[in-house]
């Protein structure tokens, strides 16, 4: 599996940290507001108002809503990457079934926590058919198979760069079923999502 390239959705990277500031107030606004209103009503002149800034800095940054979007999905993906990593610090090399409980964990903790997870979580709905955006499973698993690899002492091959992306394809799907079910995660559907990432992941992994 070929490494997906980022999407680059920023008109503009800021440099300074004022501007840096901004850029994550921006952010902050959408997020708050995708739980208020979802992504069809949300509009970069409401993000705007929410985050105390002109329209004109939210232009500066993105060419649209979709764009935004695209960007607080990649922020997630980011301090989901970071989170498992500080776990990973913690846990014994070798233990991959601690790693697997660590990924699907904090997953599960943005999926309770995070303001506007539940619209934009590693990706934006409706994806475009093509390009980087249509594929935030791809991202994640290309993100999980670096994390897995270097706290295992493991050089990815093709079958475990597969196997991690289909992992991530059925545990997204699954916690779906998991949070429909319950507004926190029904536990025994959780539970049936960790026996069977350990039991399918331990084809390459024991």
């Amino acid at each position: 599996m070929d490494p997906v390239p980022p999407a680059h959705p920023l008109r503009r990277t800021p440099i300074q940290q004022r501007s840096a500031d901004r850029l994550a107030r921006i952010l902050d606004a959408c997020a708050e507001l995708l739980d208020e209103t979802g992504y069809e009503n949300l509009s970069t002149r409401a993000v705007a108002l929410r985050a105390g800034v002109p329209i004109g800095s939210v232009y500066r940054f993105f060419g649209n809503k979709r764009a935004m979007s695209i960007a607080l999905a990649h922020r997630n993906l980011d301090r989901y990457s970071d989170a498992i990593a500080e776990r990973l610090d913690a846990l014994p090399a070798g233990d991959w079934r601690s790693v697997v409980d660590a990924v699907l964990d904090e997953y599960l903790v943005m999926k309770r926590t995070v303001p506007g997870f539940a619209f934009v979580d590693f990706g934006v709905p409706a994806p475009p058919a093509e390009g980087p955006a249509a594929d935030p499973n791809g991202l994640v698993a290309v993100r999980l198979t670096e994390l897995l690899a270097a706290h295992l002492g493991l050089t990815p091959d093709p079958a475990l760069e597969r196997a991690v992306l289909v992992a991530v394809e059925a545990t997204d799907a699954l916690t779906k079923l998991a949070f429909r079910a319950d507004p926190e995660g029904d536990p025994a559907i959780v539970a049936e999502i960790r026996a069977m990432m350990h039991a399918y992941l331990a084809r390459v992994l024991d």
